[in-house]
């Protein structure tokens, strides 16, 4: 039967579970309406608000957080998994997510990691708040149900749809500030689309979940190299609680020569990424060899971020450094995902 047919047909048309977060898709004005918008619109409300959903699917909501996406925390995204690990355990055909857009690259990169699932977990928002001409809200929640009810978005790990794209959330960044398509993949482009409350997929990708965290996830920072930067940033980290760093280098994955010795002290004490600042394409292996160049660095201990740019790098070092206390074992936890990501 076609996902057509099942539409047709009340009782086939496959379980979702919604997940309200806040963020720019539930925030209205207050009584007070010049000092902006805010989170305030429950997920049951936000549902009430998409034109023709119940025949896209059975849809259960439910508000897990009112609140900024700024102020998330890695303690916030693993309730919230463990909140899809239990929807899923209770026979949903996929889930929903919606929340702010400031760092959906983020959180559903790191759903990506901790739910082990071949249900999709789709996470969308809005570029426009519900009191604003043209709110794209409520249709990215029908395109987003969309997929998670369709049979062909299972065992592609987590993802994003915004503006009737399907992203891989590995591979999405947000590009603009406020554009109704700031959502993009420089990687490979959009994954899919949604055309008639169907997706549709032009490629696959392959599930990366990984060892669930033990307890709190430690810090890592992230550092970004910029013209004659000297290094000082990174010798300041030593005493600051870090347990890791990810260092976004410039083109193929170069850091400034008087940065090279700074990190090398540092990468005594926790293990260092190295990611490019630009984004798109993959970390050099054996092209350069001047101090400072992808070959000395790697040489030197520092783990290749791949593909993965270094937000992305970041979060998949902080959850492999909370799966383990072994910290050879955390590096082959994170190279694992490198790999798997390509």
């Amino acid at each position: 039967m076609s996902e057509h047919d099942r539409r047709g047909n009340r009782d086939d048309i496959g379980r979702v579970a919604l997940f309200g977060l806040g963020g720019t898709i539930a925030s209205l004005p207050t009584e007070d309406s010049s000092a902006g918008v805010v989170p305030s619109v429950e997920a049951s409300t936000l549902i009430l608000s998409v034109p023709g959903l119940e025949s896209v699917a059975h849809v259960e909501s439910r508000t897990l957080r009112q609140m900024a996406s700024a102020n998330f925390s890695f303690a916030d995204l693993i309730e919230i998994s463990d909140a899809i690990r239990d929807a899923f355990a209770s026979g949903v055909d996929g889930v929903v997510v919606t929340q702010g857009t400031d760092n959906i690259e983020e959180t559903a990169f790191a759903f990506d990691l901790l739910v082990d699932d071949e249900r999709p977990v789709v996470v969308t928002g809005a570029m426009r708040n519900p009191s604003l001409p043209g709110a794209d809200g409520p249709a990215n929640v029908r395109a987003a149900v969309a997929v998670a009810v369709s049979p062909h978005a299972r065992g592609l790990g987590s993802l994003v749809v915004m503006n009737d794209e399907i992203h891989a959330a590995r591979f999405v960044r947000k590009m603009h500030a406020s554009s109704l398509s700031a959502f993009a993949s420089p990687q490979c482009g959009p994954i899919g689309v949604v055309v008639e409350d169907r997706a549709h997929f032009y490629t696959r990708v392959e599930p990366l979940a990984m060892a669930r965290p033990k307890g709190d996830v430690a810090p890592v920072a992230l550092v970004r190299c910029a013209l004659a930067d000297d290094g000082r940033m990174v010798s300041a980290l030593a005493g600051l609680g870090y347990r890791g760093l990810v260092v976004e280098g410039f083109g193929g994955g170069h850091v400034p020569e008087p940065m090279v010795e700074p990190l090398s002290e540092l990468l005594l004490t926790m293990p260092i990424v190295l990611a490019s600042r630009t984004g798109a394409g993959v970390v050099l292996e054996s092209t350069y060899g001047f101090a400072g160049s992808e070959i000395d660095l790697c040489n030197r201990g520092l783990t290749s971020a791949g593909a993965l740019d270094g937000l992305k790098a970041r979060v998949a070092l902080s959850l492999a450094l909370a799966s383990t206390d072994n910290r050879a074992e955390a590096e082959a936890r994170f190279r694992d995902v490198v790999k798997t990501v390509g």
